[in-house]
């Protein structure tokens, strides 16, 4: 019976469908001197929206980088069309 449950647990996980990787680009700002950069972020797993991309970037942006705008979130075909804009800050934080 055990090994039964075991078995229809699994099952039930393999079922599920495998959360797509979810990616984000920004602009933040640094001040004194004022110094700005857009950067790309990978966003943990749960929703991919741009609410979730502010939540990620607030907690984790460093060296006195203030979020400006969430650009907007995307999957990872669009990964390659932003990396060269992004330069070191692609998947930096």
């Amino acid at each position: 019976m055990r090994s039964a449950l075991l078995s229809l647990a699994f099952l039930a996980l393999a079922a599920l469908p495998a959360q797509a990787a979810c990616y984000a680009d920004y602009k933040a700002k640094q001040d004194d001197p004022l110094r700005l950069h857009y950067g790309v972020i990978q966003l943990p797993d749960g929703p991919c929206n741009a609410q979730a991309a502010t939540a990620a970037l607030r907690s984790r942006l460093g060296d006195g980088w203030q979020l400006l705008q969430v650009v907007g979130t995307f999957g990872a075909d669009g990964l390659d069309q932003r990396r060269d804009r992004a330069g070191p800050y692609f998947l930096r934080y």
